[in-house]
């Protein structure tokens, strides 16, 4: 089922009859067509693409995009979203399949595994009886939870609906960057509320709240998230931190009650532990409070009753602060000062248009420009802003720092989008670059740690995957000459970080992950070595780029492949799978998948592999047997990362043509204008800045290397918007003539008017602006092949 936002203009034509004449119908195709280039950016997004959870569906315990289809801003700290489960590996807190909505939370994160974290302050509007429970899906009046209409969900860029069927309330919700507001339209009701549970968090709960009534129409207060109360990664992830909010009804309250449940001290609060009935039953059973002025505990909630009558509104806003309670106050005074919610929502969608004006396209279907535009929506999620509206924020210490050169920004999903999301970002968004390893350098210094974190979420070193991809990213904004931040510290963090985790002296890295890590460290102890270099550290370059050839170490010649080693140095046993044996050496892949991660130097892995000729085989088979659906497999999984780049190696093998073909494939294949339309899950942006990347005709093998590969785009027309701040030119424009489904093989190139026989460009020919020019044909043009 296909979830679309459409233009009323777009359905102009769709009614004439069916007999007119082909000249007739020619205009009416060319009227619609017309209609939907009419569209703004914002208006072809649909946040329902990826919005499921769905293990079943996906054939694979990691689900499915797994984004939320709520309200934000461009990476605004504020996402207000519908959730519909608390618990299990469900990471956005939604997932379309559930029949009902708990509530609506001002925090979410997008596309992720690991139980998750964030959906705090949730907020529910219910009439009649009070729950202090959330209840079970699909036993109604078991708590606050409510079915909700599929018909009447609308979700699209920085707006989301729903109608709560069990209690007939409309719920409307729009964004800003550091607060949001809720449209409640109630019933006739004497008994009408709006009722806030501050313990909730989507992978456990919070395990201290406060609340204070600050006059009849205001609250302020905070919820405190630690470990022990589960989240990122079931409390593995380390998360600790304290949302502070400061919220406001549009209708007084007579008084504002409170629900306090006792939890015993000896009892655990992970995530295993508040989806049980034990601990649901103690809620339920909370002490109901008439009336509270302030109020501190373990489990609160809070509700302010009305009597309405039909069709009444009743609205409420806060602002959301990582920081402090006065913060929140001054986040929504500066962004939300009164109670115009038409006026905000079309505030949100002014930003969304501005920031996806980024990128334009041309050409291609109306699918593709809805799949286009959120991909790059989703792109512009994180690494969201960490600080208030006067720049302050928490630091990794604990304590109030001022950024005034750069906005801090949490949520660095490293593993996953230093592949696509960050090189993306080197183009339509360098600033944002910047900031991130700014904020990773603070971090590191604020913690007083000697390495930079591979997987940050509000300041904690969670640990999660592997690899040192935050040195990727340095690497890279080096390369293109974007750098903003101090180069010596980050080359002191990144040789620290090498040392502390890499191959190190030894050359390999041992069980869990062999494969990997050696693979992924060799990767970016070479980025340490490229930044040493630039900065004239020949001592240290030198040291690094032997490290940098370390995955050599691990190439077993009489398998042809990567293989592990253990501790002394001998090849761990080969499996009867061979290369297909998942986690053979590997985190989530197999060493098929994984061995082609060498982007550093891909000659010398071609080479290792047996040449050209034979690499391209190879590849031919890993593609050739892949499933129509691109579901997860052993063979060229695009669910997940570690194979993101492999398309375009045909490029560096002398058939570009295939490189051309495949590309096209998997944007057709494994990318839809639904909401099974990821086939993994969305990884805080990088499922979709691959699409992005590949649909534009472009994607960077190597960051830290300025070669972008060349190939078929998805659309006639692609234009980027650069940053005149770090580029020369105005913007890009790759133009592809003749393009169409059947026409996917490039035949010619020109870049400003002049041939171009290489199937690549240096950044620098991006950055400088121009136009490159391809014309496409049916079948491939074996000449065009540099």
């Amino acid at each position: 089922m296909k979830h679309r936002i459409i233009a009323l203009a777009a359905l102009v034509g769709l009614f004439s009859s069916s007999c007119g004449t082909d000249r007739d119908a020619g205009k009416t195709a060319e009227k619609q067509n017309a209609a939907a280039q009419e569209l703004t950016p914002a208006e072809y997004v649909n946040p329902l693409i990826g919005a499921s959870t769905s293990t079943g569906k996906a054939g694979i315990y990691h689900g499915l995009g797994k984004t939320f289809p709520g309200a934000t801003t461009p990476y605004g700290l504020v996402q207000v979203s519908p959730n519909t489960i608390t618990g299990g590996d469900n990471g956005s807190g939604y997932s379309y399949e559930h029949t009902s909505i708990e509530g609506f939370a001002f925090t979410q994160m997008s596309g992720i595994g690991w139980y998750g974290d964030l959906g705090n302050f949730l907020v529910t509007p219910t009439t009649g009886t009070l729950h202090t429970a959330r209840g079970k899906e699909g036993v109604a009046g078991s708590g606050y939870r409510s079915g909700y209409s599929k018909k009447e969900e609308k979700a699209a860029a920085g707006y989301y609906a729903a109608t709560l069927t069990d209690y007939n309330i409309k719920a409307e919700m729009t964004a800003a960057p550091h607060s949001g507001m809720l449209r409640f339209t109630f019933p006739e009701n004497k008994k009408s509320r709006i009722q806030i549970d501050l313990a909730r968090r989507v992978g456990g709960t919070s395990t201290r709240q406060y609340v204070q009534v600050v006059d009849n129409h205001t609250i302020k207060g905070w919820m405190k998230c630690t470990p022990d109360g589960g989240g990122w990664g079931n409390g593995d992830g380390h998360a600790d931190y304290t949302v502070y909010f400061y919220a406001q009804f549009s209708k007084p309250f007579k008084k504002l009650g409170a629900w306090k449940a006792d939890i015993p001290k000896n009892w655990t609060r992970k995530r295993e532990d508040i989806e049980s009935d034990r601990y649901q039953e103690r809620v339920a059973k909370a002490a109901i409070l008439d009336s509270v002025t302030t109020l501190e505990g373990d489990h609160l909630g809070v509700f302010a009753e009305y009597e309405t009558r039909k069709d009444d509104p009743i609205l409420f806003k806060s602002g959301i602060s990582f920081v402090s309670m006065d913060g929140a106050e001054k986040n929504l005074q500066k962004e939300i000062s009164g109670w115009d919610f038409d006026g905000l929502h079309k505030q949100a969608v002014g930003l969304w248009n501005n920031a996806l004006s980024a990128m334009n396209v041309s050409g291609g279907s109306d699918e593709d420009k809805h799949i286009f535009y959120t991909a790059l929506y989703h792109t512009m999620i994180d690494p969201r802003m960490f600080a208030d509206v006067d720049g302050s924020f928490t630091g990794g210490d604990g304590k109030i720092h001022q950024s005034n050169d750069y906005t801090r920004r949490t949520i660095f999903s490293g593993w996953d989008v230093f592949r696509s999301q960050f090189p993306l970002q080197t183009l339509i968004n360098p600033k944002l670059v910047n900031d991130m390893v700014h904020s990773l350098l603070s971090l590191a210094d604020e913690r007083k740690k000697p390495y930079l974190e591979r997987w940050e979420m509000l300041n904690a070193y969670s640990g999660c995957m592997i690899g040192n991809p935050a040195l990727s990213v340095i690497a890279d904004a080096n390369s293109k000459g974007i750098a903003r931040f101090d180069k010596e510290k980050a080359l002191k963090y990144a040789v620290q970080t090498s040392n502390e985790f890499g191959n190190g002296e030894r050359g390999f890295t041992v069980e869990p992950f062999g494969i990997s890590n050696t693979l992924e460290y060799a990767y970016t102890e070479w980025c340490t070595s490229a930044l040493a270099k630039s900065l004239g550290k020949s001592d240290i370059a030198k040291v690094f780029e032997k490290r940098g050839q370390s995955y050599r170490n691990i190439f077993d010649k009489t398998k042809g492949w990567f293989r592990p080693k253990d501790k002394a140095g001998n090849w761990q046993p080969w499996p009867a799978e061979g290369r297909m044996q998942d986690g053979y050496g590997c985190v989530e892949s197999n060493p098929y998948q994984q061995g082609w991660f060498v982007p550093q130097d891909i000659p010398g892995m071609v080479t290792l592999m047996g040449g050209s000729e034979k690499v391209a085989t190879d590849l031919t088979t890993f593609f050739d047997k892949v499933p129509e659906n691109m579901m997860w497999n052993g063979y060229y999984n695009h669910a997940n990362e570690p194979v993101h780049h492999v398309p375009f190696l045909f490029n560096c093998v002398g058939k570009p043509w295939l490189t051309q073909k495949w590309t096209r494939e998997i944007c057709r294949r494994a990318y839809h204008n639904s909401v099974e339309g990821l086939v993994g899950n969305e990884d805080v942006g990088q499922m979709s800045a691959w699409y992005v990347l590949a649909a534009s005709g472009l994607y960077q093998v190597c960051p830290g290397k300025n070669r972008f590969e060349i190939t078929s785009p998805v659309f006639e027309k692609v234009t980027l918007r650069l940053d005149p701040a770090y580029a020369k030119g105005k913007d890009f424009t790759i133009i592809a003539h003749e393009n169409s489904p059947k026409n996917v093989y490039i035949q010619s190139a020109k870049l400003n008017g002049k041939a171009h026989n290489q199937c690549y460009l240096d950044y620098n020919d991006i950055a400088a602006g121009g136009t490159l020019e391809l014309t496409m044909g049916p079948q491939p043009n074996q000449k065009f092949r540099k």
